[in-house]
């Protein structure tokens, strides 16, 4: 088992639980959190760079490194690993935002329980994203969102209890859908005359009836489709966000929400592809009303918070709407929109938790003028703005414009309808983020007190010049992550939907 590198990616968080639980300080406790961050950072390099040259070198199979151990022989469970393109980029995303997370969290209270249950979320969040077997896959699903409760009602702010009681009652009624859509998906797919979870026999055999596809499909959706803040059950997704610490909001919108679109993507869409295009129009209607109506929505916030909050919301709408466009080309878009948004939303709140420490307030009545007492943090502000409302050059523009053109393929009127609706949303993007970069930064200050306030320290602009560099990278040099997102699509796997 340990042969295989992917394996190292729970191993090490592991490692890093056993270490926080023998730290003493909180010296020793940020040492763990960063050096185990920065390991889990270097590992995902490394596999990209090695994946890469295995697909140079020729390796066509659908998903490289794979293994599988048997776990529980009655069910047929594995602990099945496998990563392709798609999943290279998501551990890349998750080990960026869990490294630059334990900087923003330097000053958290109680720092060692803090990060215990901050590295067990991510255990989940790297085991999710390496499995191949549905049942495992699963589990690390709900590894991933159990701590939330205790993340956001002990650490958190505000209506902390209520915010994570709403969430983790939501976010486990989602579970409860999925959990019976692959419950149904291991009956109705059989391999050899063998029931299995597999995600790769169940695709490349396409072993799941078209009447129990259509069935299935609405299960697995809805039940990811829940932790994508899929309207109408994205009410969640504010509280949660307004309520959490820093560093898991970062961790929350940056990489769980992402979750939800790679488990559309990866279990809803490939494995039934004859319902996703029989069914694609009723969620294409769904999140093109996420779109929209997350960005109208944060037009009339006056929380900081809330207002990402629901721009996350407009933005991962975005997100599930290019899937289910069923094209490679807004597929690959969808991908980029995963980046994207879950670095610059991982900025977003960094900041918004930096501003916060030092004025005390995420009222933006309350504040004005604080370009000229913390520069820096103002100008990482308007980065982060500008990549949210696609200024060409950062990640926003690439993305969308991505997902954009790959809708507009469809010729028929009801797909280019939505397109154009969902395009609409750059408008009121740019309304809501230059309304807030305006009040906030410039104009007079609101508080004589917020003249005494300092600029970010080193901790702080070290996990902010991470995120921007890579919301950069991705704007600068877009065909790098197209090409690696784009072998995804050649194998086998894929052909069952027809993509063009």
């Amino acid at each position: 088992m340990f042969d295989n590198i992917l394996i190292y990616f729970v191993v090490i968080p592991v490692l890093m639980l056993a270490g926080l639980g023998l730290c003493r300080d909180v010296k020793q406790v940020r040492t763990v959190a960063v050096v185990g961050s920065l390991m889990l950072m270097s590992l995902s390099i490394w596999v990209l760079c090695d994946y890469l040259r295995l697909r140079a070198g020729g390796a066509t199979e659908p998903m490289l490194y794979t293994g599988s151990w048997m776990w529980f022989a009655p069910l047929n469970i594995h602990l099945a690993v496998g990563v392709d393109g798609i999943s290279i980029a998501m551990l890349l995303l998750s080990s960026i935002i869990v490294f630059a997370g334990s900087f923003a969290s330097w000053k958290i209270d109680m720092p060692k329980e803090f990060f215990l249950w901050l590295i067990l979320l991510s255990t989940g969040v790297f085991g999710f994203f390496i499995s191949i077997d549905l049942f495992t896959m699963f589990m690390f699903y709900e590894v991933a969102l159990i701590p939330m409760y205790l993340l956001i009602g002990v650490w958190g702010s505000g209506r902390k209890e209520y915010s994570a009681m709403k969430l983790t009652l939501m976010l486990m009624g989602g579970s409860a859908f999925l959990m019976l859509g692959l419950i149904g998906i291991y009956y109705h797919s059989s391999v050899g005359g063998e029931h299995t979870w597999n995600l790769l026999e169940i695709a490349e055999n396409n072993a799941i009836d078209h009447d129990w596809q259509n069935f299935l499909f609405p299960l697995t959706f809805v039940g990811f489709g829940v932790l994508g803040a899929m309207f109408p059950f994205h009410t969640w997704s504010p509280d949660g966000h307004a309520s959490a610490p820093t560093a898991v909001s970062m961790l929350h919108a940056g990489v769980l929400m992402k979750l939800g679109g790679y488990g559309c993507f990866r279990v809803a869409i490939y494995l039934m592809p004859q319902a996703a295009n029989d069914l694609a129009w009723i969620f294409l209607i769904l999140t093109g009303i996420s779109v929209v109506y997350g960005a109208f929505s944060a037009c009339v916030q006056t929380d900081l918070k809330y207002i990402n909050a629901y721009s996350s919301v407009s933005h991962c709408g975005l997100v599930l709407f290019a899937i289910l466009m069923l094209n490679t080309t807004a597929m690959t878009g969808a991908i980029m929109q995963m980046l994207s948004h879950g670095l610059m939303t991982a900025l977003f709140f960094a900041l918004i938790g930096m501003i916060y420490g030092r004025t005390h307030t995420r009222d933006i009545r309350e504040m004005g003028g604080l370009m000229q007492i913390m520069p820096y943090l103002a100008v990482c502000y308007v980065i982060a703005g500008m990549a949210s409302l696609g200024l060409p050059g950062l990640s926003g523009f690439v993305a969308e414009m991505t997902i954009f053109v790959g809708s507009f393929e469809h010729a028929d009127f009801f797909h280019r309808a939505f397109t154009i609706v969902a395009c609409c949303s750059i408008v009121i993007t740019a309304v809501y983020i230059l309304r807030v970069v305006g009040k906030l930064l410039f104009g007079p200050v609101q508080d004589d007190h917020h003249r005494q306030l300092t600029d970010a320290v080193w901790w702080e602009r070290l996990s902010t010049v991470t995120l921007i560099v890579c919301v950069a990278g991705i704007g600068c040099f877009p065909n790098f992550f197209v090409d690696l997102i784009k072998t995804t699509f050649s194998p086998e796997i894929f052909t069952v939907l027809g993509l063009n």
